[in-house]
């Protein structure tokens, strides 16, 4: 059962999120071993200006262990 939430700044299209929501079900599947209804994508606009306070603080740096792959930025 896994479930991914993607969060990204404003600004893509209907057609590039729902690619990107298919390539990441097709990676889950592969890698995982997960069937295709296992597997949900939920993909969340943020705006800039509320990234820190919505995205960086409460997911990325309140959760620095648990990231397999860092930014390479700082708010």
């Amino acid at each position: 059962m896994p479930h991914v939430a993607v969060k990204l700044w404003p600004g893509r299209s209907e057609e590039q999120k729902a690619r990107l929501a298919e390539a990441i079900v097709k990676d889950v599947m592969t890698h995982l071993n997960s069937g295709e209804d296992s597997v949900s994508v939920t993909i969340e606009e943020v705006k800039q200006e509320d990234w820190t306070a919505q995205v960086y603080q409460p997911d990325i740096q309140g959760k620095w262990a648990k990231l397999y792959k860092k930014p390479g930025y700082k708010p």
